[in-house]
């Protein structure tokens, strides 16, 4: 009992320490204040300098607030009065160094990421410094108390790896970050996961620890890449009946929209189910409109459409529609793809022509809705050649990668019959790789 009212009086001491900070702020009339502008005007980097008046404002305002928090050593707190005069100096120098997702917090030391990350909480606050300055305590305090620093070297379950991963980035650079709840059909990588509180917490951490993987792939810097994209894919997911991951899923949008303001570009639903519009409809009511608005959803038939806005073909992974492929030793997200429409009841016809023999041609190819039939065949240069049927097939439904070894000079010929009322779109892309025969290389051993 007296511990608690030991904690009462702390938080009040905090909330007194906090409105008194509120007042001298408040108090400062606009000609000091202006008088501050002119001397920090200089400090506020380019991508902020069409910011209107009032906002560039707040921006300044936030900076003296934190500066001030840092260097009275009160920004996680009041301190300990019962610490030494020693102890405090040292605390104070370990303040002066603190960092929120490696940028340093402390405005006087000139890091350009410093008023990137300021410029996130002041966002999601609507610019209104009192609110950011108490979000920036609450963050920081909660990153001490989680551990977040530290859960990048956490070894955690092998089971959630199959879940959540990092893999590429998006057209503008983004980290794509994707979530295939399909695993946990797998009743024992369910309750692996999930099976107990304890384990429920782990994968809470696991979570968390995979944002903090992609942050660690962010530029905080000018015209860097700031934040990340969600991919959640429920193809093939247990259903309804998962309701410790609705908890723990639940509880990590929470700690994302309280402690990442503006990490997370957008999340994107794909392959959901009916419940799980019903789930997020009772989700969003703890939930500010910031966050929502982040959402984007595609059922079934959309999903490559969808995707496609956001991620390159190139970097988009077959399952999904796209080009991109585990492990791939012919291509990589270098090797950008065409794109070809193809209109309703029309043929279409795509060429690899290659003018020298001793290469072998690789090519990659996708058709967004598929329903099309698909043909590929060799046509020599030399008329006096035969043609060579490569493939046949009535109807395409998944991605295409094929190869030929060149013996004369002539063209892959691919041939896409769209049957359908609506027009499709074909995405591919080739290389030529210079081929030794095996009985040439068999010969020379």
């Amino acid at each position: 009992m007296v511990k608690k009212n030991e904690e009462t009086e702390t938080e009040n001491i905090d909330q007194d320490e906090e409105n008194d900070e509120t007042d001298i702020n408040d108090s400062n009339d606009d000609d000091d204040f202006e008088s501050i502008t002119r001397e920090e005007d200089e400090q506020i980097t380019a991508p902020y300098v069409e910011m209107n008046r009032k906002k560039k404002k707040a921006l300044l305002e936030f900076r003296c607030r934190v500066e001030d928090a840092i260097l009275g050593n009160y920004l996680l707190g009041k301190p300990n009065q019962f610490l030494s005069r020693t102890e405090i100096m040292r605390q104070k120098e370990i303040l002066r160094e603190i960092t929120l997702w490696d940028v340093p917090l402390l405005p006087s030391k000139g890091h350009e990421g410093t008023d990137i990350v300021l410029l996130r909480f002041l966002r999601v606050k609507d610019f209104k410094v009192n609110e950011a300055f108490q979000m920036l305590r609450r963050t920081l305090r909660w990153r001490k108390e989680y551990k977040a620093d530290e859960i990048l070297d956490e070894k955690l379950g092998p089971d959630v790896e199959k879940v959540m991963c990092l893999d590429s980035r998006d057209r503008e650079g983004r980290p794509l970050c994707y979530s295939v709840y399909g695993a946990f059909r797998d009743r024992e990588v369910y309750k692996r996961a999930f099976g107990s509180e304890e384990n429920g917490g782990e994968f809470l951490r696991w979570r968390i620890q995979c944002l903090e993987k992609g942050i660690k792939k962010l530029e905080f810097k000018n015209g860097g890449v700031d934040s990340i994209v969600q991919i959640s894919d429920f193809k093939n997911s247990p259903g309804p009946v998962m309701k410790e991951l609705r908890s723990v899923s639940k509880k990590a949008m929470i700690l994302i929209q309280d402690n990442y303001p503006e990490l997370i570009h957008k999340i994107i639903v794909i392959n959901a189910p009916l419940w799980y519009y019903a789930v997020h409809m009772l989700r969003s009511r703890f939930l500010t409109q910031k966050t929502k608005s982040k959402f984007v959803f595609a059922r079934a038939p959309k999903v490559t459409k969808t995707l496609l806005k956001f991620v390159a073909a190139e970097s988009l992974p077959v399952q999904y529609g796209g080009l991109k492929r585990e492990s791939d030793q012919d291509f990589s997200p270098l090797d950008k793809a065409s794109e070809r429409k193809i209109n309703g009841n029309s043929t279409a016809y795509i060429e690899f022509p290659v003018s020298e023999a001793g290469l072998t041609m690789v090519w990659d190819l996708s058709v967004v809705g598929w329903d099309v039939t698909y043909k590929e065949e060799f046509i020599p240069d030399d008329e006096g050649s035969y043609k060579i049927l490569l493939k046949n097939q009535k109807r395409m439904g998944e991605n295409v990668r094929n190869s030929f070894y060149i013996r004369e000079p002539g063209k892959i010929l691919i041939t896409i019959d769209n049957g359908t009322f609506k027009k499709k779109r074909v995405l591919y892309r080739s290389k030529a790789k210079p081929t030794i025969p095996m009985y040439i290389f068999f010969k020379n051993q």
